[in-house]
């Protein structure tokens, strides 16, 4: 979770010719077409919802043919049962974005087996052959909240790390970037590291406990502002540590997410920063390439003329897409996709 880069249209915009994807690291296998089966992986956060909502605006436009979206609601035989009822129902290509990413590849054989080619968002399965990734650099989002957290508090100080589930690839990438940063760069700082499943009530209740141990935390690092800022923020109110950026005895905190209730935390001086995963560029990506997929269309690694850069992984291709750093200076920034979202 990088530098401040352009995120790209919204998704009211969403989505230019394939065509365009990535100009000359393209070869064309002819066309072909049928519709697309598409897994939500859980709506219990903010940043899910809002990738739905740009998934939803993309196939309204047209972009692919969709079956009704399912939902596996974390739960890797929910994703398995949801995926043989698109094959079922003749998918051609499917998208999703398995949380559990090692317990995946079975189901991933059996789809090359029927040629069904997938585009996983978010994750990178451990195993199993996979048309596109479509992520951003999780383990630059870990160095950059390490990198942050760091010079913010001096190289002193005591850290709480809220990491995710670490049988996820994104967890895994997050937790070890920011641990071996920390290592080399401020020894000095000590971290508490707090495994939390994703779960904004286990995450609550981890550092409540941590913060009853140690009354000099000055530091947290939230790796799903989605699942973990309401929660957190509550808790701080609750125990008279939440103070405004600037103060005293402010605790300096990053996130990762970029969701609107993070860019208005920073606003009003509650946390301090973010890492804005691009929720319409997985949407719009994630939809051009399933277009992609059916056309018969291929991809090389290398550069593409969306900011991004497409490297090759064990199984397959990924599109390392940009997620900017936010802090209070570029928070009102138009190009961040939350600045962009419609108010419901």
């Amino acid at each position: 979770m990088t530098r401040l880069r352009t995120t790209g249209t919204a998704a009211c915009a969403v989505l230019l010719a394939v065509a365009a994807l990535t100009g000359c690291n393209r070869e064309s296998n002819g066309a072909s077409g049928g519709k697309v089966g598409i897994d939500m992986p859980r709506t219990d956060t903010d940043f899910w919802n809002s990738y739905q909502q740009y998934l939803e605006k993309g196939i309204d436009k047209g972009t692919v043919s969709a079956l009704p979206l399912s939902n596996s609601q974390n739960d890797i035989g929910k994703l398995v049962a949801n995926v043989q009822a698109f094959t079922d129902q003749g998918a051609k290509a499917v998208i999703m974005a398995p949380q559990d990413t090692g317990a995946i590849s079975s189901t991933l054989e059996q789809l090359e087996e029927k040629k069904i080619p997938v585009i996983s968002v978010d994750t990178r399965p451990d195993s199993g052959k996979i048309y596109m990734v479509v992520r951003a650099d999780n383990r630059a989002y870990g160095t950059k909240a390490c990198e942050y957290l760091g010079e913010k508090l001096g190289g002193k100080g005591r850290i709480a790390e809220l990491q995710g589930d670490l049988s996820s690839i994104n967890g895994r990438d997050r937790s070890q970037a920011f641990a071996s940063c920390m290592k080399k760069k401020y020894p000095g700082i000590k971290v508490h590291e707090l495994p939390t499943d994703w779960k904004g009530d286990v995450a609550s209740a981890k550092l409540q406990s941590l913060l009853a141990q140690h009354k000099d935390v000055n530091g947290i690092y939230m790796q799903a502002g989605g699942a973990f800022l309401q929660p957190t923020l509550a808790l701080l109110e609750q125990k008279r540590l939440l103070k405004p950026a600037g103060s005293a005895k402010h605790i300096t905190i990053i996130s990762n997410d970029g969701i609107p209730e993070e860019l208005d935390a920073i606003r009003s001086g509650k946390i301090d920063a973010t890492l804005s995963q691009p929720a319409d560029l997985y949407a719009q990506w994630a939809l051009n390439y399933a277009k992609a997929a059916l056309d018969g269309k291929t991809f090389k690694p290398g550069p593409t003329d969306h900011d991004s850069k497409i490297v090759k992984i064990e199984n397959g291709l990924e599109d390392q897409l940009p997620a900017p750093l936010v802090t209070k200076e570029n928070v009102d920034d138009k190009k961040l996709w939350a600045n962009q979202l419609e108010k419901k």
